[in-house]
């Protein structure tokens, strides 16, 4: 059998997504779920979901 051609290794992430049945995602790090600022700031970045606009304040 032929070799396989070596390909270069992805870096893997810290951590792992998973989409729910219900369409929203959890995010697993280390055995344990991720929640709050830190799990916006991971899906904003994968380009899963975007941050609304501030309303501007009416004077």
């Amino acid at each position: 059998m032929a070799k396989a051609a070596k390909t270069a290794k992805k870096d893997k992430k810290p951590y792992r997504l998973i989409k729910k049945r219900s369409g929203r995602y959890a995010i697993m790090q280390r055995g344990k779920y991720v929640h709050g600022e830190d799990k916006v700031k991971i899906l904003v970045a994968e380009g899963l979901i975007k941050l609304p606009r501030p309303k501007a304040k009416a004077e």
